[in-house]
């Protein structure tokens, strides 16, 4: 799954099928802002659950 863009914001998740782990790198306007963290299980992370974390993110921040 690539980058996702929500007003001005950019999303880039990236993982580690070895550590069954992620992060969602999110920009504002080609800044860092934060990384979310998050677990996954199997071979890579659904893209229903990197959609609701940056889901939660936008509704929790008000983009």
């Amino acid at each position: 799954m690539g980058a996702i863009d929500r007003n001005g914001y950019r999303f880039e998740p990236e993982y580690s099928v070895v550590n069954q782990n992620g992060a969602i790198h999110v920009y504002l306007n080609g800044e860092f802002v934060e990384e979310l963290s998050f677990h996954f299980y199997g071979k890579y992370p659904e893209p229903s659950l990197i959609e609701e974390i940056v889901e939660n993110y936008c509704q929790k921040h008000n983009i």
